[in-house]
């Protein structure tokens, strides 16, 4: 790693992460008509972002940065996967690692690894669920579509909110943070699918101005000291696959928890190229 990256990475722990993440999304929610034009004109510029799939193309026309973050697409552009036993992708972004969850441990970058257990907040009942099972970690870059999608149907039980620190989720950080992404806050949405139980992990970073679910709303920030859990066991909430099921206010990552199965990865799955929401992801073939 070089002097520079070095410099990146330390200079993450030093500063106030959760104060410039908060002053950041304040900036985001501006209405001011010069200002949010040029904040949003700007920052589209920068990372060359595509506009033609967008509902509303004109820049202009969004209320403040946050609404253009956030835009809604015509969703014909992402064809979502119809086969009833597969998973696909819940969002746009880059695949970080995927595989088979062994003895509890999520490959994070090479050389490292952190545990279900971490990741899930300490809920060993919750974590034992997914030994043996398959993941997956999807990051979101400033150029992507934000918005998180159901990769199969599914019937909301329960979701976690975990405090933690704000840590960039980029490569550079995730190569050299030790357990990145169960040191960041995150949200995690847990949902009795056909395949038993799927855990689908929103993880915050720097300057991630908010996690929001359809059913709940912004679930963050504010942050909190403590975990809280939300049970809705006893409510009807399903959602179907290639659902929107909800979004990040700036940008971050993905993770995705399966039950162990006959799972099969895509072919055209890798550490390579970019996904995109709706894509096949892995199979679920059962012996018949």
């Amino acid at each position: 790693m070089s002097f520079s990256d070095q410099l990146k990475v330390i200079s993450q722990y030093l500063f106030p992460q959760h104060a410039v993440s908060v002053a950041a999304g304040k900036l985001a929610e501006v209405k001011t008509p010069w200002f949010k034009n040029l904040f949003i004109q700007k920052f589209a510029k920068a990372y060359n972002i595509d506009m033609s799939n967008a509902i509303e193309p004109d820049l202009t026309q969004y209320a403040c940065f946050n609404d253009f973050f956030t835009r809604a697409i015509h969703l014909e552009s992402r064809p979502i996967d119809s086969d009833a036993n597969s998973l696909c992708s819940p969002v746009d972004g880059a695949m970080s690692q995927f595989g088979p969850i062994s003895q509890g441990k999520i490959i994070q970058a090479k050389n490292h690894h952190y545990s279900a257990l971490e990741l899930l907040g300490g809920d060993a009942q919750k974590a034992a669920l997914f030994e043996d099972g398959e993941f997956c970690t999807i990051y979101l870059a400033p150029k992507d579509y934000h918005r998180i999608h159901m990769p199969c149907d599914g019937k909301l039980t329960s979701m976690t909110h975990v405090p933690g620190k704000l840590f960039s989720v980029n490569p550079l950080t995730a190569a050299n943070v030790p357990g990145l992404f169960a040191r960041n806050e995150r949200v995690v949405c847990y949902f009795d699918t056909p395949f038993g139980c799927m855990a689908l992990v929103a993880v915050g970073a720097t300057i991630v101005g908010s996690v929001e679910t359809v059913w709940h709303g912004t679930v963050t920030p504010p942050t909190r000291k403590d975990i809280k859990t939300w049970d809705y066991s006893d409510q009807s909430i399903s959602l179907t696959k290639g659902e929107e099921m909800g979004r990040f206010k700036l940008g971050s990552t993905v993770i995705l928890l399966m039950q162990k199965s006959a799972w099969q990865w895509d072919s055209s799955v890798s550490l390579t190229g970019d996904l995109k929401l709706g894509q096949h992801l892995l199979k679920n073939s059962p012996a018949q």
